[in-house]
Protein backbone atom coordinates (compact mmCIF):
# COMPACT_ATOMS: atom_id res chain seq x y z
CA UNK A 1 0.00 0.00 0.00
CA UNK A 2 1.50 3.30 -1.12
CA UNK A 3 -0.56 5.47 1.21
CA UNK A 4 0.59 5.99 4.79
CA UNK A 5 -0.70 7.73 7.89
CA UNK A 6 -0.53 11.57 7.83
CA UNK A 7 -0.44 11.72 4.00
CA UNK A 8 -2.63 14.27 2.24
CA UNK A 9 -5.00 12.51 -0.15
CA UNK A 10 -7.79 13.48 -2.53
CA UNK A 11 -11.01 11.46 -2.68
CA UNK A 12 -11.73 10.37 -6.28
CA UNK A 13 -14.88 8.30 -5.77
CA UNK A 14 -18.12 8.31 -3.82
CA UNK A 15 -20.20 11.11 -2.33
CA UNK A 16 -17.11 13.01 -1.11
CA UNK A 17 -15.39 13.16 -4.52
CA UNK A 18 -13.01 16.11 -4.74
CA UNK A 19 -12.42 16.53 -0.99
CA UNK A 20 -8.91 16.54 0.41
CA UNK A 21 -7.87 15.41 3.85
CA UNK A 22 -5.21 13.85 6.02
CA UNK A 23 -5.09 10.07 6.45
CA UNK A 24 -5.92 9.32 10.10
CA UNK A 25 -5.64 5.54 9.99
CA UNK A 26 -4.51 2.87 7.51
CA UNK A 27 -5.98 -0.64 7.56
CA UNK A 28 -3.68 -2.58 5.19
CA UNK A 29 -5.24 -6.04 5.60
CA UNK A 30 -8.68 -4.69 4.69
CA UNK A 31 -7.29 -2.30 2.04
CA UNK A 32 -9.00 0.70 3.62
CA UNK A 33 -8.07 4.14 4.94
CA UNK A 34 -9.78 6.67 7.23
CA UNK A 35 -9.60 10.21 5.80
CA UNK A 36 -10.19 13.31 7.91
CA UNK A 37 -13.39 15.10 6.86
CA UNK A 38 -14.64 12.46 4.42
CA UNK A 39 -17.07 9.49 4.48
CA UNK A 40 -19.03 10.45 7.58
CA UNK A 41 -21.41 7.97 9.23
CA UNK A 42 -23.99 8.58 11.94
CA UNK A 43 -23.60 6.48 15.10
CA UNK A 44 -26.63 6.31 17.41
CA UNK A 45 -25.45 5.90 21.00
CA UNK A 46 -27.28 5.16 24.22
CA UNK A 47 -26.25 6.78 27.49
CA UNK A 48 -24.09 4.20 29.31
CA UNK A 49 -24.18 5.74 32.79
CA UNK A 50 -26.41 8.20 34.61
CA UNK A 51 -24.29 11.27 33.76
CA UNK A 52 -23.77 10.43 30.08
CA UNK A 53 -25.88 11.80 27.28
CA UNK A 54 -27.01 9.73 24.33
CA UNK A 55 -27.41 11.01 20.81
CA UNK A 56 -26.21 10.84 17.25
CA UNK A 57 -22.45 11.08 16.71
CA UNK A 58 -20.87 11.79 13.31
CA UNK A 59 -17.50 10.15 12.66
CA UNK A 60 -15.30 9.18 9.74
CA UNK A 61 -15.63 5.61 8.46
CA UNK A 62 -12.98 3.64 6.54
CA UNK A 63 -13.11 3.88 2.75
CA UNK A 64 -11.44 1.73 0.13
CA UNK A 65 -7.89 2.75 -0.74
CA UNK A 66 -8.79 2.71 -4.45
CA UNK A 67 -11.06 5.73 -3.86
CA UNK A 68 -8.19 8.04 -2.84
CA UNK A 69 -5.11 9.43 -4.59
CA UNK A 70 -1.99 10.83 -2.99
CA UNK A 71 -1.56 14.60 -3.48
CA UNK A 72 1.81 15.71 -4.88
CA UNK A 73 3.16 18.86 -3.23
CA UNK A 74 4.62 20.18 -6.49
CA UNK A 75 1.70 19.36 -8.83
CA UNK A 76 -0.90 20.17 -6.12
CA UNK A 77 -3.28 17.49 -7.40
CA UNK A 78 -3.98 13.81 -6.93
CA UNK A 79 -1.38 11.73 -8.77
CA UNK A 80 -0.31 8.15 -9.27
CA UNK A 81 2.78 7.12 -7.38
CA UNK A 82 5.57 4.69 -8.13
CA UNK A 83 8.39 3.49 -5.91
CA UNK A 84 12.03 4.15 -6.67
CA UNK A 85 15.04 2.54 -5.01
CA UNK A 86 17.76 5.06 -4.22
CA UNK A 87 21.52 4.46 -4.27
CA UNK A 88 21.57 3.69 -0.52
CA UNK A 89 18.90 0.99 -1.15
CA UNK A 90 16.05 2.89 0.50
CA UNK A 91 12.64 2.98 -1.14
CA UNK A 92 10.90 6.28 -1.80
CA UNK A 93 7.65 7.33 -3.47
CA UNK A 94 7.88 9.34 -6.68
CA UNK A 95 5.16 11.28 -8.51
CA UNK A 96 4.64 9.81 -11.99
CA UNK A 97 3.85 13.20 -13.56
CA UNK A 98 6.61 15.49 -12.32
CA UNK A 99 9.14 13.07 -10.79
CA UNK A 100 9.08 14.80 -7.39
CA UNK A 101 9.87 12.60 -4.38
CA UNK A 102 6.99 12.41 -1.89
CA UNK A 103 8.25 12.10 1.66
CA UNK A 104 6.46 10.16 4.37
CA UNK A 105 5.40 12.50 7.18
Amino acid sequence: MKIAKNDIVEVIGGNDRGKRGKVLKVLPKAGRVVVEGANFIHRHTKPRSQGDQGGIIEKEAPMDVSNVMLVCTKCNKGVRVRTKVLADSTKTRVCTQCGEMIERR
